[in-house]
């Protein structure tokens, strides 16, 4: 029997429910997604990455022209998410390791977003970019007790403050991007462990007691449950919202997960260092076989990067946009373990009725 679920308070927002949609790049997540799950009570959440690839702003023959579209495409998408919701929790998620990820921590908090998720690397910066904006809650994303305590004492140490949220990632569910489980082998190994591992350093080294958000294989009410039993504050969906009518992802990106058994999910390289979860098709296919791939570089957009550095992998901007804009034969689908909970796709509504339904 589902009890009630307590609201999630982020530094000084606070969600109706304790579930934040993840952000999904190229153009999953956008405005219309994010505004979405804010209006019906949850966290919505804008992706930046290449969030100016599809703008006006973007001139393809220019690539320095694709950070100055990221940033005015930024301020658009939390205008219109913040048209469709007008009191709700929007945020913005950001990749440590892009290149503009200064600017657009600057920018997202200059526009109005409630708070700034950022994942891909450990933020060790991010302070720095949002000081004016005291009000902006910082929710960095961590994959383990080790990253989390790091990136706490860096910060307490360098701004004399914490972050406002934790993000902890379940690396064996996790979709997209995720950090090897280096402990997987350890006696015990679980994300419960996890969470008490951050829970009892953060109150008995830190003296502060901040929300702890669960990311990875999560697609249920019951799998809700057992996070928050296991002594999480909050949960991060992703792969459940694709398949919605507000997903802002083509239609056929949200039939393809639609269509899928876990039996379809498989571990990619990226030009970014990490594996990333995603859904078979021809494409992860030919990465997975190490098959070269012709596409150039398409906007020069991370810090290191193995496809411009090194001519491996693949540009994933492109591979990313390819699929999402409805190509998914030839584009990266990126998914979560759980992909096989998308039923039929319906209104964030209907999701978030279900998701948090008193039995």
């Amino acid at each position: 029997m589902h009890s009630s679920l307590h609201p999630l308070q982020i530094g000084k927002h606070i969600a109706r429910y304790p579930i934040m949609q993840a952000a999904m790049a190229v153009r999953v997540s956008g405005a219309k997604l994010a505004g979405a799950v804010a209006n019906a009570g949850g966290v919505g959440m804008i992706a930046t990455l290449g969030i100016g690839l599809d703008s006006p702003y973007f001139n393809p023959r220019q690539k320095s022209s694709f950070f100055t579209a990221n940033r005015l495409a930024l301020i658009d998408e939390l205008a219109k998410a913040r048209s469709i919701s007008p009191d709700g929790v929007i945020g913005v998620n950001i990749l440590v390791g892009t290149k503009d990820y200064p600017e657009l921590a600057k920018t997202a908090a200059a526009e109005g977003a409630n708070l700034i998720v950022t994942g891909g690397a450990v933020a060790l910066n991010l302070p720095e970019y949002t000081a004016d904006y005291p009000d902006v809650a910082l929710v960095p994303t961590v994959a383990n007790a080790d990253s989390a305590q790091y990136l706490c004492q860096t910060w307490k140490n360098r701004y004399n403050r914490l972050p406002d949220a934790l993000i902890l990632e379940n690396c064996q569910k996790v979709g997209g991007h995720f950090t090897q489980c280096e402990q997987i082998n350890v006696p015990g190994f679980s994300i419960g462990w996890v969470i008490s591992q951050v829970r009892e350093y953060l109150t008995e080294t830190m003296g502060v007691r901040i929300p702890l958000i669960v990311t990875g294989g999560i697609s249920d009410r019951a799998d809700i449950d057992q996070i928050l039993a296991m002594g999480a504050d909050g949960v991060q969906m992703g792969t459940r919202f694709i398949t919605t009518i507000e997903c802002d992802a083509h239609q056929n990106y949200k039939e393809r997960h639609l269509q899928a058994n876990p039996e379809d999910i498989v571990t990619v390289p990226s030009p970014v260092g990490k594996p990333s979860r995603a859904l078979r098709n021809p494409f992860a296919e030919q990465i997975m076989a190490d098959s070269a791939q012709q596409r150039r570089c398409i906007a020069n957009c991370l810090e290191i990067c193995l496809f411009r550095d090194k001519g491996k992998t693949y540009c994933l901007l492109n591979a990313l946009a390819q699929a999402a804009c409805g190509d998914i034969e030839n584009g990266l689908i990126f998914s979560g373990a759980n992909v096989s909970q998308n039923q039929r796709i319906m209104s964030v509504s209907e999701l978030m009725a279900d998701l948090t339904a008193k039995v």
